[in-house]
């Protein structure tokens, strides 16, 4: 990991302006933030690491720990809702034993929830890492995540 984080942080000056892009860029390397990678960070740009830690947990889209080589996100828009998206969530909570949030032990599947995937004229939606998925029935999920597991 400390080579990794060596060449990413190689590219960037080190100063405190280019704090968001150089997390930007460990996180694109090592897939998360991990602490030391962070520490690493901090020292580098001599910002402080709480001050490191602070912004990248301001932003959603940094992740401090590994996700799975196949996201689930599952919408939880109104029309989802009314077309039985809860249902929908709760199969896939079943199959992969994951609640929202969560990343399966072999780090093949994580499993989140969004606000509204766009998609509510196939409500109920979910997206496989970045494929849309609609009208979705339990068996529709069930194949879905076997075939991600698949490739």
């Amino acid at each position: 990991m400390k080579e990794d984080v060596g060449a990413v942080l190689s590219a960037f000056p080190p100063n405190r302006d280019h704090l968001i892009p150089i997390l930007q860029a460990v996180q694109e390397k090592l897939g998360y933030l991990p602490p030391a990678a962070m520490m690493e960070v901090a020292e580098y740009t001599r910002v402080p690491e709480s001050e490191v830690y602070g912004v990248a947990s301001f932003y959603a889209f940094f992740k401090f720990s590994p996700s799975g080589r196949n996201t689930i996100r599952v919408c939880r828009g109104t029309a989802c809702h009314v077309r039985g998206g809860a249902r929908i969530l709760r199969e896939i909570e079943k199959k992969l034993g994951l609640k929202p949030g969560q990343t399966s032990e072999d780090l093949e599947f994580s499993l989140e929830t969004v606000a509204c995937i766009g998609a509510c004229a196939l409500a109920p939606t979910m997206v496989v890492n970045r494929e849309t998925y609609g009208q979705l029935k339990a068996q529709t999920v069930i194949d879905t995540i076997q075939n991600a597991k698949r490739s």
